[in-house]
């Protein structure tokens, strides 16, 4: 979907498929028919973007073969989708039924992470709509947290300097400008936009015009970060804003509450990762999953609110006592795309966690997932028209 900024820039939105998840580049071409295509047709769209997750061996089977990437950019016009951004996070599995610390691996420190995101960007170059020149990648933040120490640091920013001069070369043979967006996420060695601004503009950078930041308002509300001084602190250092993901937490205000608790349990489940934060006087207390916030042999104490890094469906609000984030998506979506100039123009929903859900909210035909990520579209939409951005067909 693609909106007219009131300064004439262009701004898409699209949706991520990492709900979806296809290993393969059969997979993938099954995902673009049995799932994106329908969601474009529930909202009654000649053109749709998706934000295309490509797992590692979806990823080299296109590098290898330029025949199968240009059946693939034939598939996405013949399907009326459209591609400007991917998600290069997950570098495989992401659809097993315990991902959890995997996620993360391989991480930044290794040359693996490298020559995947500089495969990915060598295929969406080839994939970018004619008249669109700039392509972004989110990624992981570097690593977990631990084991991450300064040799680490030193070998992951070096690989991200290595990857922007690929990029460059890059640009110079095909005209397309791919930058990469690291993804502050709680728990990882970059938890916070603060962090992030720290290592982009910290001894051993990479190249500013190359990497930046994607805005993940789901991370940035789990972390109890106040999305207007995270985003001025990121402009403040001369950090772009290359990508935002509009994700929504889960949010309880009053945890230590036998009611509440119990909602929370609902949520707890084995294949992702749920890092919960409590907001307490000096900042936030956390631990790295729900169930261990909740029933760990050291949980959290309840004392203060908290939110829970579990993308809930940015149109339909968890049923009390429990709630959503999504009053700190629409702060930062304002802030992102209602001044005067965009400060990003790409944006991202991504709910990756609808077949996680607790059983009462999760759908259970791919119509009724269709019909779901299209509101969801709906709604982000509605945002960006209500801050004066024009839909464009």
């Amino acid at each position: 979907m693609r909106f007219l900024h009131p300064d004439g820039s262009t701004v898409h939105l699209s949706y991520c498929t990492n709900v979806h998840p296809a290993e393969t580049l059969d997979g993938v071409r099954a995902q673009l028919r049995d799932h994106c295509e329908p969601v474009r047709r529930a909202l009654g769209r000649e053109r749709l973007g998706i934000g295309l997750w490509l797992a590692r061996d979806a990823a080299a089977a296109l590098v290898a073969d330029a025949d199968a990437r240009r059946a693939l950019r034939g598939a996405l016009d013949a399907r009326g989708l459209e591609v400007v951004t991917l998600n290069g996070f997950p570098y495989r599995g992401f659809g097993g039924e315990r991902v959890k610390y995997a996620v993360y691996t391989p991480d930044w420190t290794s040359r693996e992470r490298l020559d995947h995101t500089a495969d990915l960007a060598e295929i969406l170059a080839g994939l970018l709509p004619d008249d669109v020149t700039e392509g972004t990648i989110s990624t992981l933040p570097l690593a977990w947290r631990h084991p991450f120490g300064p040799a680490d640091r030193a070998r992951a920013l070096g690989h991200l300097t290595e990857l922007a001069e690929r990029l460059d070369t890059l640009a110079e043979r095909t005209g397309r400008q791919i930058r990469i967006a690291l993804e502050p996420e709680p728990g990882c060695t970059v938890e916070t936009t603060g962090q992030a601004a720290d290592v982009l503009t910290g001894p051993d950078a990479p190249p500013g015009h190359r990497v930046g930041v994607c805005l993940d308002t789901c991370h940035l509300a789990t972390q109890f970060e106040d999305p207007d001084q995270a985003v001025d602190g990121l402009t403040a250092q001369g950090v772009a804003i290359v990508k935002s993901q509009l994700s929504a937490a889960l949010h309880a205000e009053h945890p230590g509450r036998p009611e509440v608790r119990t909602a929370l349990a609902d949520f707890a489940e084995p294949r992702f990762l749920h890092q919960t934060r409590e907001r307490v006087r000096a900042g936030v207390n956390g631990r790295d999953d729900l169930d261990t916030a909740l029933f760990g042999p050291d949980p959290l104490p309840g004392r203060g609110p908290w939110r829970v890094h579990l993308h809930v469906p940015l149109h339909a609000r968890p049923a009390p006592p429990l709630t959503s984030t999504l009053p700190q998506l629409q702060r930062a979506l304002a802030r992102l795309v209602g001044g005067a100039h965009p400060l990003t123009t790409h944006l991202e929903v991504e709910t990756y966690t609808w077949q996680v859900l607790p059983p009462a909210l999760r759908p259970r035909t791919p119509e009724r997932l269709a019909e779901g990520i299209a509101a969801e579209l709906t709604l982000a939409r509605d945002l960006l028209t209500g801050l004066g951005l024009k839909e464009l067909p």
